[in-house]
């Protein structure tokens, strides 16, 4: 009998995404609705899963048979900064599979997204889920469900056994593990387990879907794809970061305010980062590098523009576990306010199973190439090494 930890239709509905992309989604529709984009599959571990491509074909095709229901039109609605025009917009929406290109190269599996932003940002999440759960379902077919509940409720144990009452009292953490999660129906447990056994600490999911069944909050800004675009859409390279910023605040006007640092590394997004900018967001989300180090810069800038780190917030969602996100609140409580967005460590950690190491970045936009520098050797990723080193040149970024 077939364990019911692995679904037959892997997305369950146009929301069964990270929330940033809907955010993302609407400010391209307003602000850059024609700009065209590209986008390739990378498994930085060199798995071979080509032998997975023929049900990662069927999977999305499925996705054109998918559409805003009424019933999630009506809870976008209430969401106050989502628009009308967006949420009619996204109820005419339809994935497009000719978009997709999957092959083998090199011996390797090759994805390759390919035309409008507006058209495929949501493709993203839906294709890294979908690899994830076919291969899981391939590599670990005997995992049950009551694996992913057993070991999500020791790492809890743990967590109240390692946390004064006191410390408990402030630790908040989110789910943000859609992308890579083992299965849908483990997301949709680990969510359910977390909303009624840890509701004091836990604030919510970025997957909109379960956010919407469990009725908590999606959450969600803006994601690497937001800046890397603006390096070819139409601004002087070096002010890249200040117009994806600006357009984000013209879009939002205050809300969504936390802002992603490590496009171009931290140390050249604080350049751009001036009073006007931190005085509109409410934070910073960390996601490569050493933790507490981009945070002691974090904290420092606040100080020297005259702003009390204490009235901002900083998220953290590179690669947690309970123990390290807790060793990251102990060094900064009472300095700055601080959240968990904890991913794979929440959806795919069960005994026996090696996670996935796989992303999906954009390449390039309007034809041309675009990058990201992180803060973490290994995670920078371009297909034009020439316009890497120009890229580093202009914002004075040393070499790895």
């Amino acid at each position: 009998m077939e364990s019911t930890i692995f679904s037959q239709h892997i997305i369950r509905g146009i929301l069964d995404t990270d929330f940033y992309k809907l955010s993302m989604m609407q400010a391209i529709l307003h602000n850059y609705p024609n700009a065209e984009v590209e986008w390739e599959f990378r498994c930085r571990d060199q798995e071979d899963f080509t032998a997975y491509i023929p049900e990662i074909k069927r999977q999305i095709e499925e996705l054109a048979d998918l559409q805003l229901t009424e019933d999630e039109q009506n809870y976008l609605s209430h969401i106050k900064f989502l628009t009308p025009d967006y949420i009619r917009f996204l109820r005419l929406f339809r994935f497009n599979p000719r978009y997709v290109t999957v092959s083998v190269e090199n011996g390797q599996l090759s994805i390759i997204l390919k035309g409008p932003w507006l058209h495929i940002v949501l493709f993203e999440i839906a294709l890294l889920a979908i690899i994830s759960e076919v291969r899981n379902k391939a590599r670990y077919p005997s995992v049950e469900l009551k694996q992913v509940n057993d070991r999500l409720y020791d790492k809890l144990d743990n967590l109240t056994k390692m946390a004064s009452d006191d410390e408990l009292k402030e630790f908040k953490l989110a789910d943000y593990g859609t992308r890579r999660r083992f299965s849908y129906e483990a997301q949709h447990s680990v969510v359910e387990i977390l909303t009624k056994e840890f509701p004091g600490n836990f604030v919510g999911t970025s997957n909109v879907h379960l956010a919407q069944k469990f009725n908590i909050r999606p959450l969600g800004t803006m994601a690497h794809e937001w800046i890397m675009a603006h390096q070819q859409l139409g601004f002087r390279l070096k002010d890249c970061q200040i117009a994806a910023l600006d357009c984000w605040v013209r879009e939002y006007r205050g809300l969504l305010g936390i802002a992603l640092t490590d496009c171009i590394t931290m140390d050249a997004f604080l350049k751009d980062f001036d009073l006007y900018f931190a005085k509109l967001f409410d934070g910073l989300r960390h996601d490569s590098g050493d933790p507490i180090i981009w945070a002691e810069k974090a904290i420092a800038h606040y100080k020297s523009l005259g702003i009390d780190p204490r009235t901002k917030t900083l998220v953290f969602s590179d690669g947690l576990n309970f123990p390290k996100a807790l060793s990251i609140f102990r060094q900064l409580r009472d300095r700055i306010n601080v959240s968990f967005g904890i991913g794979t460590n929440l959806t795919c950690d069960i005994e026996g199973v090696s996670a996935t190491n796989m992303v999906i970045k954009m390449v390039s936009c309007n034809g041309q190439p675009v990058a990201k520098i992180s803060d973490s050797p290994g995670k920078t990723q371009c297909r034009d090494a020439s316009f890497v080193s120009y890229l580093k040149h202009v914002f004075n970024v040393e070499s790895e």
